[in-house]
């Protein structure tokens, strides 16, 4: 693995450490959540170097406020309303330090926040909230509506790089590549979907059960990747939904780096078809058509292909069952929801991490 770099960013529902009743922007400021990140103690991990200073904080952190950057006249964040918080690993040389990093921030966070009566919950759209407004705090109006409409999504960016010598057969041809991405993106968000819920109820949507709200809603406008060229090509990968298990976003990462290695995957697709197909998944996942056919091609080929580069794939084994059965995180807090638990039942439930060593924190 000399010479891949690796990093998680995962946004994260705030909650009451009490009652678990979900929390935005109306029940906590940035103020109070940052005096919390400030007294967090940093010590023993990597150096931050690589990470982007985000306003309104005045300090570099691996964990920032969420949110709704709040403009003075000349577009400068001064405040900002929080929709919930990220803990952003610094740069990784290997999965396992990725994870040794995200499980030490997330316990040294957790255990700040709960001084405030705050949890962190993994869900990936608000349960209870949908629609927000806020005051044009981007210059592109296009800008300033998508900042709008993701005060209630939260989900994780994967992120990788590559050696030189990969990189630059990689990304020799950036628009077969995007087509390629198209292609089996789609598949890739079905098998993590973990939004079920709109406005308090399970998403209905033409009479059907729906899987994801937040991927219905960010299908049209975002982008399942974003390509950082003067960072050695970092990608950030952005279709996955939260999880409560590091061995999931361990998962993911194979799977993502499985997609950007193997040169046998033949499958295409233009922006228009992954736009469709993003929408076809959150209602259906991976029952929708050919996804279930179009991850099993990905998933098969990754125990192939990740060998070739010292991976293990045999972590991706956490989701056979997945794929057996379609049923997502999403469909367990649906069944959960069916059962009698209430939302705030269920946000207890996603109050907790599970480490890659089983641990539960």
């Amino acid at each position: 693995m000399n010479g891949f770099k690796f990093g998680l960013e995962a946004e994260f529902m705030l909650a009451s450490a009490t009652d678990f009743r979900p929390l935005w922007y109306k029940d906590v400021t940035f103020k109070e959540l940052d005096d919390v990140f400030q007294s967090i103690d940093l010590s023993g991990l990597p150096s931050l170097e690589g990470l982007a200073d985000e306003p309104p904080h005045s300090k570099l952190m691996p964990f920032i406020v969420e949110g709704y950057g709040i403009p003075d006249g000349e577009m400068k964040i001064i405040d900002a309303y929080p929709k919930g918080v990220e803990i952003r690993t610094p740069v990784c040389e290997s999965l396992e330090q990725v994870f040794d990093v995200y499980e030490t921030i997330y316990l040294r966070l957790k255990t700040a926040l709960k001084k405030i009566d705050k949890s962190l919950i993994a869900i990936s759209h608000h349960p209870l909230e949908s629609k927000f407004s806020g005051p044009q705090n981007k210059r592109r109006h296009d800008f300033w509506l998508w900042a709008m409409e993701v005060m209630t999504t939260y989900g994780p960016d994967i992120n990788v790089s590559f050696p030189k010598d990969i990189s630059d057969r990689l990304f020799n041809d950036l628009v077969d590549l995007n087509r390629k991405v198209n292609y089996y993106a789609p598949a890739m968000a079905a098998i993590s979907l973990a939004s079920p819920f709109f406005e308090g109820k399970p998403w209905v949507i033409k009479n059907h059960q729906g899987k994801s709200y937040r991927t219905f809603k960010r299908s049209v406008v975002a982008p399942a990747i974003e390509l950082h060229p003067d960072e050695n090509f970092r990608i950030e990968f952005k279709v996955f939904e939260m999880t409560t298990k590091s061995e999931d976003f361990y998962a993911y990462f194979l799977l993502v780096l499985s997609l950007f290695l193997d040169n046998e995957l033949k499958g295409r697709a233009a922006d228009q078809e992954r736009i469709y197909d993003l929408g076809q998944v959150s209602m259906y996942g991976l029952k929708a058509p050919m996804m279930k056919d179009r991850f099993v091609e990905l998933y098969l080929r990754a125990f192939e292909v990740l060998p070739q580069y010292g991976f293990d794939p045999s972590k991706l084994k956490v989701l056979e069952s997945r794929i057996e059965t379609g049923l997502t995180p999403g469909d367990e807090m649906v069944r959960s929801f069916h059962a009698g638990q209430t939302i705030n039942q269920i946000m207890n439930a996603l109050s907790h991490l599970k480490k890659l060593n089983g641990e539960m924190i």
